[in-house]
């Protein structure tokens, strides 16, 4: 089943704009390892279909990350829940990232909506933080929008589950 990835009747991915390698002046950008492609990410069974759900309901009130979200379910590999790897960034695992756009570094611990809590650093899987860490590993980068449409480059540096 392949789903078209529309939001307000905009195809999603005409509305996001990956940077060029080259500057205006003919120049690298500083971001010329931006990755093109999405890394192949892997998720539960039983996870997966519990996104899955969790988007649906949220296209009304969450449309653009319920779509990415959505998207990146469908791209998955799915695999039964206990054969997952332990580096894969699952909801309730931590996972320490960089945001290559500002060089900030963070660890967030990713969770469903009710369990969100920012200053505890309880990050929404139904964020777009969220939505673009599911499914990574130690080592891969994702090029992913904001809240505000920009795109920032997301790099898994560690993964740890909880005990």
């Amino acid at each position: 089943m392949r789903r078209a990835l529309r939001v307000r009747g905009f195809n999603l991915f005409s509305r996001i704009q990956i940077p060029s390698r080259v500057s205006p002046n003919g120049e690298a950008w500083p971001f010329a390892k931006t990755p093109t492609t999405r890394p192949a990410i892997i998720l539960g069974a039983a996870e997966a279909e519990r996104l899955s759900a969790l988007a649906l309901r949220s296209e009304a009130s969450s449309p653009l990350v319920a779509e990415l979200l959505l998207g990146e379910i469908e791209r998955a590999r799915i695999c039964p829940d206990a054969r997952v790897p332990a580096d894969v960034v699952r909801v309730g695992s931590r996972g320490a990232f960089v945001d290559e756009a500002h060089g900030e570094a963070r660890t967030v611990q990713l969770v469903w909506p009710a369990e969100a809590d920012i200053a505890q650093g309880r990050v929404s899987v139904m964020t777009p933080v969220g939505a673009g860490l599911i499914g990574l590993r130690p080592g891969q980068s994702i090029l992913w929008p904001d809240r505000g449409g920009e795109q920032r480059v997301l790099r898994i540096d560690s993964v740890t589950q909880p005990k």
